[in-house]
């Protein structure tokens, strides 16, 4: 038996499962199981990745100073205190490797995103997992769970999967509370989606402990290129810019990032258009017996009356070729996240959860 074996923590990692895409035997699918944005990203931004093509043979910045400084300008932020990364799991990466390790904890709540336990256990850090309270974070949970080993705490406000978000009070209520030696980093992923929010970043230049990550993948629609940043105090970005990769996003992708972030009147679409799609799936779904939490992203968190209906309406969704999330992994096993897609998507998704419930009543055999 071979003596090369990888440091503790790594092989109690469960490979990260992103949303499928196909469907054995079925084509032309429609897929509502990564959040994307069915709108795609702005025509500028399109623009500005066919011009990137002119210089793939040139190494990208470094300093990523172009898409700093226009995410500075649309956000109101201070560009010396913003770091790119190649999308915001990056960033969670690089959060880990930093500040977690050997002996440290990692806090995430139990229908947290997956990255961070697996970010945590990459590092050689302990992950502790904090019971929400019906789907919804409890900062009270989590500061029970905080120790003299606390390095990192995780909280995505708006959360993925429940969609469910918590008040800047309670946040704020958290990272007053939270242990000195730890840092509170906020997973600001869907944050686009909520009007008028900040993601946090107010509660950053507010605090020294406090660090905001956001993402380019959701409504700007750029996932395919994973581009993704952060938002912390100077101390922290001079520690994350001391292990990150000099040249960690290509050229096309800062380009393509710049153009989006600048392009306000079609991310205002985008956040208009999924509201009001938002609304329409989860009322309609409601009406048939499959209920929600209130959702701030763009999609929302169907529950079933058991594991085994979950089951059999995704099974019955795949064969007319909607592919949705399961999210057995995240402790839902009675429910699926469903993306918001255009409104032929949700119609289509509203039918056939009804052609289930309607022929399916017993899940016994299922």
């Amino acid at each position: 038996m071979t003596q090369i074996t990888p440091q503790p923590g790594i092989m109690d990692i469960a490979a990260y499962q992103g949303g499928a895409s196909h469907v054995a035997g079925v084509e032309n699918v429609v897929k509502l199981s990564s959040n994307e944005n069915p709108l795609g990203p702005s025509e500028k931004a399109k623009a500005a990745f066919a011009r990137a093509g002119h210089s793939l043979h040139r190494y990208p910045s470094t300093d990523h100073t172009g898409l700093r400084l226009a995410i500075a300008e649309v956000w109101g932020l201070d560009a010396a205190r913003i770091i790119c990364g190649a999308g915001s799991d990056e960033i969670i990466s690089l959060l880990c490797q930093a500040y977690a390790g050997p002996g440290r904890e990692v806090i995430h709540t139990e229908h947290g995103f997956g990255m961070y336990r697996i970010s945590a256990l990459a590092a050689g850090a302990i992950p502790v997992e904090v019971k929400e309270r019906e789907r919804v974070t409890d900062v009270g949970a989590i500061l029970a769970a905080c120790t003299d080993k606390t390095a990192l705490v995780f909280m995505a406000n708006p959360n993925n999967p429940t969609g469910t978000m918590i008040s800047a009070a309670e946040v704020e209520k958290l990272a007053t509370g939270l242990p000195p030696q730890a840092l509170l980093v906020l997973d600001g992923a869907y944050a686009e989606y909520v009007e008028g929010y900040d993601g946090g970043a107010s509660l950053v230049e507010a605090r020294e402990n406090v660090v905001m990550t956001r993402t380019f993948s959701k409504i700007y629609g750029l996932g395919g290129l994973r581009v993704g940043w952060g938002y912390g105090p100077e101390h922290v970005l001079d520690v994350l810019n001391r292990v990150r990769g000099p040249f960690n996003v290509s050229e096309a992708g800062l380009q393509a990032a710049e153009a989006a972030v600048r392009d306000t009147a079609w991310t205002d679409h985008c956040r208009k258009e999924n509201a009001a799609m938002r609304v329409w799936l989860s009322d309609a779904l409601a009406e048939i017996g499959v209920p929600s939490d209130v959702s701030c992203t763009n999609f929302v968190l169907a529950r079933f009356a058991s594991a085994a209906e979950a089951t059999g309406c995704d099974a019955h969704l795949k064969s007319q070729g909607l592919i949705v999330r399961p999210v057995a992994s995240y402790n839902l096993p009675n429910c699926l996240r469903i993306t918001v897609g255009d409104e032929a998507s949700c119609r289509r998704i509203v039918h056939a959860v009804r052609q289930f419930k309607n022929g399916a009543h017993d899940v016994s055999d299922l």
